[in-house]
């Protein structure tokens, strides 16, 4: 087993990889970042390292599960599997997840990356069924069930029965589009420039509970006619305004996915609702604004960030699960 290597779970995500090992669980949640020096092209650093780098141009090269730079995204994974098994001759099997509306050539991609990082097998997995089992939903009955993965460029949902994916759709701006929403909105209240980094660390400050409404973050950036750094504090509930318009987006979306589900499954949508995902699902208050827009339950999963390597891990731990999936879905 230390030559071949453990079986392991591979969730390619935009803002994080995460790699689940048979019989350890998760050991692996880095960025999905790599540093470059932006005349060279030569790779300064991956994950963690290329996150924080202050050096070269940091490149997110995995968008919506799949590779959108193939070269550094393969690099990135080598990179850490050999974190994880410190053997460079290790071979292991690979679980991934296949996004929804994947075409052939997308298919093709996440093989030739499982088999150009020396694995000896892969299996691809539904990404919705991986999200849903991973956050305890029941799959494998015939009733409806929606699961809704709010990640760092696009917002995924999928409404789930008897182990298949019924219907599907994406919208693009998931976790970025809310840093975005909230940049902006500093700079105009405030003429105040603060980076990605700096917005996504207030969004996880303000915290995932609807009150106390009058609590406060501190964000950190340039000002816009100086040039000089200073701080400003910005209300909680700023952040909620500043958000409202991807959500919006989100909900519009999910209410048009709902309306070509068949008659029984969106009754049963009603009755059960959905669960959140991903790591755009701790924003503040966001069930609350689902679940009103939507009028149907919406809670968030216990682990929402790691919800897809869960689900995954599942399938590496019994791989016979694999095709009990695929035999409910007959």
């Amino acid at each position: 087993m230390s030559l071949l290597g453990r079986d392991l779970a591979l969730d390619l995500g935009a803002a994080s990889t995460r790699i689940y090992v048979r019989g350890k669980g998760i050991v692996l949640d880095e960025p999905s970042a790599v540093a470059r020096d932006a005349e060279t092209g030569r790779v300064l650093g991956y994950g963690a390292e290329a996150a924080s780098s202050a050096d070269g141009e940091t490149c997110w090269p995995i968008s919506g599960g799949l590779p959108a730079d193939a070269e550094l995204t393969r690099r990135l994974v080598r990179h850490f599997l050999r974190k994880v098994h410190r053997n460079p001759f290790a071979r292991p099997r690979m679980v991934m997840a296949l996004p929804e509306g994947a075409t052939p050539i997308d298919r093709a991609a996440l093989c030739d990356l499982a088999f150009e990082v020396e694995s000896r097998g892969v299996l691809l997995i539904p990404h919705a069924v991986a999200a849903a089992r991973g956050a305890d939903v029941p799959v494998e009955d015939c009733a409806g069930r929606m699961v809704m993965d709010i990640g760092r460029d696009s917002t995924r949902i999928a409404v789930l029965s008897r182990g298949i994916v019924v219907a599907s759709g994406a919208v693009p701006g998931g976790g970025h589009g809310m840093n975005l929403s909230i940049a902006r909105l500093v700079e105009r209240e405030h003429g105040l420039l603060i980076d990605e980094r700096e917005a996504e660390a207030a969004k996880r400050t303000a915290g995932t509970d609807w009150k106390p409404l009058g609590r406060q973050v501190v964000v950190r950036g340039r000002d816009v006619e100086s040039g000089r750094e200073r701080a400003v504090p910005l209300p909680v509930q700023l952040i909620y305004e500043a958000t409202r318009q991807p959500v919006e987006t989100i909900v519009r979306a999910t209410v048009g996915i709902v309306e070509r589900c068949p008659p029984e499954l969106a009754a049963d949508l009603g009755e059960r609702g959905a669960v959140l995902v991903g790591g755009g699902a701790l924003l503040r208050g966001l069930c609350r604004r689902l679940r009103a827009a939507l009028c149907m339950p919406v809670r968030r999963a216990e682990r929402p960030r790691d919800s897809v390597a869960l689900g995954l891990g599942h399938c590496v731990a019994d791989l016979r699960l694999i095709a009990r999936l695929r035999a409910a879905g007959r």
